[in-house]
């Protein structure tokens, strides 16, 4: 039996995972996190970045916004963030060195303003 929302995402994605027909090992090489990392996610010991939730749900073929739910994501926070790092990551004209730079950026900037989607300033 679970408690905790962390102990409930663990118990989800490993469903998922195992729906995927992945191993542990493989979900954490495509989704570019280590092994004990993921593991300890998948036995709710770690509440996991938007960002590995992100790359997790893209590895294992839902909606990044599923997962997020699943996590207690706000609705709001999730579209945002999957949305622009979706369209970074599916961007097939960049490199994987040339994504990570603009999701450094970018995660830059909104951690910047707090998480917050609107900009009343302009330039």
């Amino acid at each position: 039996m679970t408690d905790s929302p962390a102990e409930r995402l663990g118990e989800f994605l490993r469903a998922q995972r195992q729906l995927a027909g992945l191993s542990l090992r493989q979900l954490a090489e495509i989704a570019r996190v280590s092994n004990p990392y993921l593991s300890q996610v998948e036995r709710g010991l770690h509440e996991p970045s938007l960002r590995v939730l992100t790359s997790l749900a893209q590895a294992l073929g839902i909606p990044p916004q599923h997962l997020l739910a699943k996590a207690g994501v706000p609705a709001e926070e999730a579209e945002s963030a999957t949305g622009v790092e979706a369209a970074i990551a599916a961007d097939t004209r960049l490199t994987g060195e040339e994504k990570r730079a603009l999701l450094a950026v970018y995660r830059s900037y909104v951690a910047g303003r707090g998480g917050s989607s609107r900009s009343t300033k302009k330039s």
